[in-house]
């Protein structure tokens, strides 16, 4: 009878593991690089990176550059989406995946944008699980201008076993000018946004969704709020050590950004993990400056430190079945 009843409680369990879905946690992450120019001479306004400049760009910076942002991938949980900006084109960006062993097979998502150094956003996804469906950018007029001269919006749709991902990868103006001055400009670029996040929401209200970017501003700034208003912020002070990604005048601050879609919180399947957004602040980011810690960047001015870059990473985790 003992047998009887144990064979029939390993039938129970043996049946449960077959109509429960196994969930897998992978990362969905960002990171603004810094500068990663090829050595070139482009079409664009890249002449501070070339060899004959005073920071004398070469093929040995260039590669060791490139074997920094790989180890900062390496760090995350077998990467879904993987959103990049201050890279110079769609060359950089397939230099980084060719000399990496993680994200080699990658697909890539790219457009030029009209800024006038030439750098852009991109968008890495491990095609191998997620399908690409559609992709574009959104392309916005800077208050006073004539005609857009700012870094392109990116967006790219997704399926992943039947369900729903949009992506949308962000670098928004900078402050140069002051705060004041140069907000109108973050508040074209975050309107821009907002309008495409509300015709998403208004066809499904349930969209999965994920922003992620450099926005040049704080959470409790204006623009993000615009952002705010419509999807959940997954990044804050407390999510790092040093409570922020971007450090100023020996304070740190967050500048680099995830937001996720109620949809995307709430479902039962492919869904973001609860308080999973992390600033990561590994310890070879880090460097010492003025009896501060910093992010251990590339250059200092002119002056060549070898680091990887000015802001952190910034990850949160999605669950899949």
């Amino acid at each position: 009878m003992k047998i009887f009843f144990a064979s029939l409680l390993l039938a129970v369990v043996c049946v449960s593991c077959k109509t429960t879905p196994q969930l897998s946690s992978r990362t969905i992450g960002f990171y603004n690089v810094e500068n990663l120019f090829d050595t070139i001479d482009g079409i664009n306004d890249d002449a501070e990176f070339l060899p004959e400049a005073k920071k004398q760009w070469n093929s040995e910076k260039y590669n060791e550059k490139l074997n920094h942002v790989n180890q900062v991938i390496d760090q995350w949980n077998n990467p879904l989406l993987i959103g990049l900006c201050e890279i110079e084109n769609a060359a950089v960006v397939r230099d980084v995946m060719r000399t990496s062993s993680k994200i080699r097979n990658y697909g890539l998502v790219h457009y030029e944008s009209p800024d006038a150094r030439g750098i852009d956003v991109a968008l890495l996804y491990d095609s191998l699980t997620i399908k690409l469906n559609k992709s574009g950018r959104l392309r916005y007029t800077l208050p006073g201008k004539d005609e857009p001269s700012s870094r392109d919006i990116l967006w790219a749709k997704f399926t992943i076993n039947k369900d729903t991902i949009m992506a949308m990868v962000n670098h928004w103006p900078s402050r140069t000018g002051g705060v004041e001055k140069s907000e109108p400009n973050r508040m074209a670029a975050a309107q821009t946004a907002r309008n495409f996040i509300d015709s998403l929401l208004t066809v499904n209200k349930n969209y999965k969704i994920v922003f992620m970017g450099d926005l040049n501003d704080h959470p409790s700034d204006k623009a993000p709020q615009l952002i705010a208003e419509k999807l959940t912020p997954m990044i804050s002070e407390k999510s790092g050590e040093f409570g922020g990604t971007h450090s100023w005048n020996g304070k740190f601050d967050v500048l680099d950004h995830i937001f996720v879609s109620e949809g995307f919180m709430i479902a039962k399947k492919l869904k973001i993990v609860p308080n999973s957004g992390k600033i990561g602040s590994y310890d070879f980011l880090l460097e010492e400056y003025k009896g501060n810690i910093v992010p251990y960047r590339t250059y200092a001015g002119d002056k060549y430190l070898g680091g990887y870059s000015d802001h952190f990473p910034v990850t949160v985790e999605v669950s899949i079945p």
